[in-house]
């Protein structure tokens, strides 16, 4: 079975910031993109940001300039580096590992985190 948990997220001023971190664990050969989703009351989920195995990144319009991805290949890490937060950054953010190999699976997978919570007040 394969994992994804992620951390870091509460509640922080505007102008803040607040750096989140997803671990993935299980039975895994390699993974693709790991990246972090959100996904804000009455609005539908969005990209946040993600990182490829050649280490391009890609970022939603919304956060580029304030926000920054990194992964962690050995560790099975992604952190998302969250800078000058406004209200608007309300959301439940979620961790993402697409193109999941696991160990005696010609196939791949995609999975998802439970989410974590990150609240900025005005």
């Amino acid at each position: 079975q394969v994992q994804l948990v992620e951390s870091g997220g509460g509640l922080v001023q505007t102008g803040g910031s607040l750096r989140l971190s997803c671990v993935a664990s299980g039975s895994i050969f390699t993974i693709n993109t790991m990246g972090w989703y959100r996904q804000a009351p009455g609005k539908q989920r969005e990209l946040v940001a993600l990182v490829s195995l050649d280490e391009t990144t890609t970022y939603g319009d919304s956060v580029k300039g304030r926000f920054n991805i990194t992964r962690d290949f050995a560790k099975k890490t992604v952190y998302l580096q969250m800078n000058s937060l406004q209200p608007e950054d309300t959301a439940v953010y979620y961790c993402n590992a697409g193109g999941v190999k696991k160990f005696f699976d010609l196939g791949t997978h995609e999975y998802w985190g439970q989410g974590t919570q990150v609240t900025v007040s005005s």
